[in-house]
């Protein structure tokens, strides 16, 4: 079987998403539109979490790293989706497309952690919240940040040593709407089954060992919040944690739903609609979850508007 390798093949084809040409500018202009709903939404949740000192508690601190990572990784994949479904070439360059694939395993592994940290901080606030101050300290809160960047750098640098080991075939059209780790690896004719395991294990470590730590911490809190006797005290505690309940939710059903399971069972329009769901959609929906379900949130958003006010009237 014929084989060829970065240098005599000019790059990949996107061939995901595909129908009609008015399906696939629909499709780009509401992409677009989510990405300017998604920036402006990050955006805006960091500058408020910035600008107002009530918000600079280690669960603002832990959400600011969150809208950061969602608009990064929204802006390594929406961008080229959107400008791939408007051109017929749909092409992408090999460093194009490893560099896509190389950020996003980071960004996604760091959010995991990212997620399980704050899971933690919510527990020892409800569970624990006389040593709230002491343990979720901001040296703790640094450290647990810098943590999961670093996982992320980790996983992704063994998967793109992993993948710059293949061989690939004759054909360069990626079966999906952009470089991800499974429909890349259709394309290889080298025998890929360590390096799946490799990539499982890490990718399934980093996901179960942060899904082991927020189950752990939402049992306690669980525990916690039914020996409280009140109905108002129940409710104000289960308030201050259902917006992250949700967000993990969603992005842990999606993505255990298209990445732990083999190359095998890979299925182009199960695994795309997952696939636009937490690369595209989710980053727009966290700022929107705790910002809309939050009271805290609003009431920044207020002073910063009042504060603003103020300083025009002085000028």
């Amino acid at each position: 079987m014929a084989r060829w390798n970065l240098t005599n093949v000019p790059g990949f084809i996107l061939m995901g998403l595909m129908g009609s040409a008015e399906t696939q500018l629909v499709l780009s202009m509401l992409f677009l539109l989510i990405y300017l709903i998604t920036v402006l939404g990050n955006v805006g949740m960091i500058l408020i979490i910035h600008l107002d000192p009530q918000l600079h508690t280690p669960m603002y601190f832990f959400l600011t790293h969150l809208s950061f990572l969602d608009l990064s990784y929204s802006s390594v994949i929406t961008p080229q989706t959107s400008q791939n479904l408007l051109t017929s070439t749909k092409s992408i360059s090999f460093l194009g497309c490893f560099t896509q694939m190389y950020f996003f395993i980071v960004l996604a592994a760091a959010e995991c952690f990212l997620l399980s940290s704050m899971a933690y901080d919510r527990h020892v606030a409800i569970c624990h919240p006389l040593h709230y101050p002491v343990v979720m300290s901001t040296r703790l809160c640094h450290s647990l940040v810098t943590g999961s960047y670093v996982i992320g750098f980790v996983d992704s640098t063994v998967n793109a040593v992993c993948m710059s080991q293949q061989h690939f075939c004759k054909s360069n059209i990626i079966q999906h709407f952009f470089c991800d780790t499974s429909p890349v690896l259709a394309l290889s004719c080298s025998d890929t089954f360590e390096v799946e395991l490799i990539i499982f294990i890490f990718a399934g470590s980093t996901i179960v060992l942060s899904l082991i730590i927020i189950s752990g911490s939402y049992l306690s809190i669980l525990f916690t919040i039914l020996k409280i006797n009140s109905i108002a005290g129940k409710k104000k505690a289960f308030s201050t944690c259902a917006s992250h309940f949700l967000g993990v939710t969603i992005f842990y059903s999606t993505t255990i739903f298209t990445y732990l399971k083999p190359k095998s069972s890979y299925s182009l329009g199960r695994d795309q609609v997952a696939s636009v769901f937490y690369t595209i959609v989710i980053p727009m929906l966290n700022p929107l979850i705790y910002s809309l379900r939050n009271k805290e949130v609003k009431s920044a958003v207020v002073r910063v508007r009042k504060k603003r006010q103020g300083s025009r009237e002085l000028k």
